[in-house]
This record gives C-alpha cells, structure tokens and sequence, in this order.
C-alpha cells in the first residue's frame, strides 16, 4: 500500500452515487453511496475531482453506463491480502455480459476449497464494477450479497446482458 496521497471525488450514476479513490499509482476504490465505511479502508483522503485518474475513471465509467464500453483501460492500486490480490485479479478475467460462480473462482486460483475465503474476498473488491465482482453469483444462478444493493447488481447485470429485466 502506497503512503502517498490518497484523493477521492463522486460521481452520480444510474445505480446511484459513486466515490472514486485514487491513489498516484492508479485507482484504488469505487464505493458505494451507502457503503459501510470498514468494508475498504482508506486512511485519509483529500476531495480531489480534477485527480487525473479520477476524471479518467469517471469518464470510463460514464461511457460504460451508457453502454459505450465493455472494457475499462486503467491502472489500479489494489491494496490488501495476497489472497484478496488473487482474487481480485481474477474478477478482472471475468469477460463483459458473463457471470462466475465462487466456486469456479475458486477453482481458477488453484484454491478449490476456499469457496467462502472467495465470498469474503470478493466481498472486500475495493474496485467496484471495474473490477466487476458483480458479476459473481451463487452455484445455483442466485445473485448473491453485494456491497451496491441487489438492486444495483440485478442493474449492472441487466445493462451488461442487453435484456433489461432480464435479472
């Protein structure tokens, strides 16, 4: 993790109100509106819209929400375990429109009994939609908890699928 500054600015969207954090490196969050503030600890942050990462991720993030984009193109500033890192790593795999199962992520990082470490793992992505752990559902197709709302992962899933309603 990186001593450096941390600045951070938000963004409304069609799932609500977004922060986004950067470090110099790269972005380090996007969190929810409502987002329990343990879930992605951040030390101190100084309001900083013009932040270049900050007016490039939101740009990027615009273009997604209008469907203009299925890839996001930055760099990222993850900070926590290297079992967190693993995981994360792999949610940004997770092709646009397709959906994962924990235990196939599971899998995917050689670890095939660390199905809940998965969940919990996933449950900590500081990098919300572009690292797109919303598209990470239970072995039986259920949307399962995520940091946004249900609401918000039955949105993100829909826009990606071109069926709105379809979740």
């Amino acid at each position: 993790m990186s001593n450096g500054a941390v600045s951070f600015t938000w963004i409304d969207s069609p799932v609500g109100g977004l922060k986004l954090v950067a470090r110099d490196e790269g972005l380090a969050a996007i969190l929810w509106e409502n987002d329990n503030p343990r879930r992605v600890p951040l030390g101190d942050q100084t309001e900083q819209p013009d932040h270049p990462v900050l007016v490039e991720a939101a740009r990027q993030l615009g273009d997604y929400f209008q469907g203009r984009r299925r890839r996001f193109d930055m760099t990222y500033s993850f900070a926590g375990t290297a079992f967190q890192q693993r995981v994360w790593q792999v949610l940004l795999t997770i092709p646009y429109g397709e959906t994962r199962s924990y235990g196939e992520l599971a899998r995917q990082i050689g670890a095939p009994a660390a199905v809940r470490a998965v969940g919990a793992a996933n449950g900590r992505n500081p990098i919300s939609i572009m690292a797109p752990c919303h598209r990470v559902i239970g072995g039986n197709g259920s949307l399962t908890g995520f940091a946004g709302g249900l609401e918000a992962k039955r949105w993100l899933l829909a826009l990606e699928s071109g069926t709105p309603g379809l979740f």
